[in-house]
């Protein structure tokens, strides 16, 4: 399983990004997908979660209502989009994978086994 994140960069507080995670070599549609943000000097924290089946989403609340989570399984991607960015946005993203989870999604970083390089968001003025 190899991911592929990308469409990080830096924007001004209160714009818009949207955050890729491309598959390769799997169908992402079968797998749990996560993502995760590690601020400099912080702790890796999980940021939105989706599921395989029903496509049931999970978010953190400092993210809730600013970020969607969606699939499209034609690109086999996942995106995250991320408007109404804040300074406490800037962070290295990260998607992550799994297949064992049945139909539920999860926001612990140690229950995924596949992890994408990471893509950088900084939101600055």
């Amino acid at each position: 399983v190899q991911l592929q994140a990308s469409g990080g960069g830096s924007v001004q507080p209160g714009g818009s990004l949207r955050l890729s995670c491309a598959g390769s070599g799997v169908r992402l549609e079968y797998y749990a997908i996560g993502w995760f943000r590690q601020a400099p000097g912080k702790e890796r924290e999980g940021v939105s979660c989706i599921s395989t089946t029903a496509g049931n989403t999970q978010y953190a609340d400092a993210v809730k209502g600013r970020f969607t989570m969606s699939r499209d399984s034609a690109k086999n991607t996942v995106y995250l989009q991320m408007n109404s960015l804040e300074p406490e946005d800037t962070a290295v993203y990260y998607c992550a994978a799994d297949s064992s989870f049945g139909g539920r999604a999860s926001s612990a970083a140690a229950d995924y086994s596949y992890w994408g390089q990471g893509t950088l968001v900084t939101v600055s003025s």
